[in-house]
């Protein structure tokens, strides 16, 4: 019988590296379509068309405008970062399920023919999964920390997060939004499951 050892933890730091490496990439992409040809915003997410459903995975990397790109910069790098505190494999995880939800739920939804682009689904998603973290499967310590900095983030976006579901501007999708919050809090519950023992057993 083997018990495999537990991995080597990774530095704190090197956390936060992922949602700066996302960010970063949307405004290399951003710059790259100011200064090239064209727009890369028909590659966004298309409504009811099934060739539009690559934009699931480069939707959230376009932006409309660079007004568009910095208001999503900040919330996502913020959240992100919480999200990212549970480590790289979670933080990308989390990000491929609420791209998945969210963009699914939008093409969907939408109307045929709707194009939609930005990050905010992720924004969105990332402010679901810290929210519901709280009720995730764990240590009861977690849990209460999770409370603590769920109760931070609810005051400081809680109101543009509502807002952004149920008050938006014409041209503004809450469908991703909302969508986006659903992915993030499935993420949350489905992601923790209670286990004895972490590491692998081989016999």
């Amino acid at each position: 019988m083997t018990v495999a050892p537990p991995p080597k933890p990774q530095h704190p730091l090197g956390r936060f590296a992922s949602p700066v490496l996302l960010v970063v990439a949307m405004w290399v992409v951003q710059l790259a379509d100011a200064v090239l040809p064209g727009s890369f915003t028909g590659f966004g997410l298309r409504s009811w068309d099934v060739a539009g459903l690559g934009g699931i995975v480069l939707g959230p990397l376009l932006h409309a405008s660079w007004a568009h790109l910095i208001a999503n910069s900040v919330p996502l790098l913020v959240l992100g970062c919480l999200v990212a505190v549970e480590g790289t494999r979670r933080f990308w995880t989390v990000t491929a399920v609420v791209a998945v939800v969210g963009g699914l739920g939008t093409w969907v939804v939408n109307a045929p023919g709707t194009l939609t682009v930005g990050a905010s689904g992720l924004v969105f998603g990332y402010f679901g999964y810290v929210v519901m973290r709280v009720f995730a499967p764990g240590r009861v310590a977690h849990r209460i920390l999770y409370a603590v900095i769920a109760l931070i983030v609810i005051a400081v976006y809680g109101g543009s997060m509502l807002a952004g579901v149920v008050g938006v501007a014409d041209g503004v999708s809450w469908q991703a939004h909302l969508f986006g919050a659903i992915g993030g809090a499935a993420a949350a519950l489905a992601g923790r499951r209670p286990r004895a023992d972490r590491g692998a057993l081989r016999v």
